[in-house]
C-alpha cells in the first residue's frame, strides 16, 4: 500500500488506516468534516493528520455527539497546517461540560431505571413517584425526572417513603393537587 505523495494518503489507504468505510469518508467530506485534494486524474488526496480527525469523528459518534457538533469543533482546528497539542487540548475542552452532562444522565439512568424510568407513569406498583393525580403530565411528554424539567423535578425530589412502603407526593408550591 503506497502512498502516491509524501504526507498524503489515498481513500483507500485512509479508510484501511482508519477503519471506516470509502463511502463513509465521502460522506464526511460532503459533511465538511474532512478535507481532500483532487489530483489531475480526479483522485482524492487526505493530508495523514486527517486520520486523527476521523478517529475524533469516530469517537464523537460511538459517545452520540451529532455530526453537526462534530462540524463546529472541528472548525476549531486550524485547516492550513497539522494541529498541533494546543489545538487537540482547546478542542476537547469544547465538549467537556457536553460530556459531563451526558454521563450524569447515563448514570441516574443506570441507578434508576430497575424501579423508575422517571416518567411519571402510574403503570409501576413499585414506582417511587406515584405521581397522584398526573402532575408529572402538565411538564411535557417523556420521562421529565430524566429530562430535568422543572416542576417535575421539584415535585420528584420531594417525594417521602413512609413506613408501610407507599410513596407520598408533596405538591410543588402553588400546584394543586388536583390537576
Amino acid at each position: 500500500m503506497g502512498e502516491s505523495i509524501a504526507g498524503e494518503l489515498t481513500v483507500g489507504e485512509l479508510a484501511a488506516r482508519s477503519g471506516v468505510a470509502v463511502s463513509a469518508l465521502h460522506f464526511f467530506e460532503r459533511q465538511n468534516l474532512i478535507t481532500s485534494r483532487r489530483t489531475a486524474g480526479n483522485q482524492r488526496r487526505y493530508r495523514r493528520d486527517t486520520l486523527r480527525r476521523v478517529a475524533l469523528i469516530r469517537i464523537a459518534q460511538r459517545v452520540g455527539i451529532p455530526l453537526a457538533k462534530v462540524a463546529e469543533v472541528l472548525a476549531v482546528l486550524p485547516g492550513s497546517r497539522t494541529p498541533t497539542r494546543e489545538d487537540w487540548a482547546r478542542l476537547a475542552l469544547c465538549w467537556q461540560d457536553e460530556l459531563d452532562r451526558r454521563m450524569r444522565h447515563l448514570q441516574q439512568l443506570r441507578d434508576e431505571f430497575t424501579d423508575c424510568v422517571g416518567c411519571g407513569c402510574l403503570s409501576l406498583d413499585r414506582c417511587p413517584l406515584v405521581n397522584p393525580y398526573d402532575r408529572m403530565g402538565a411538564e411535557g411528554p417523556g420521562p421529565r425526572r430524566l429530562l430535568g424539567g422543572g416542576d417535575a423535578v421539584a415535585a420528584a425530589a420531594r417525594c417521602e417513603s413512609p413506613v408501610d412502603g407507599s410513596s407520598v407526593c408533596l405538591a410543588p408550591a402553588g400546584v394543586d393537587d388536583r390537576t
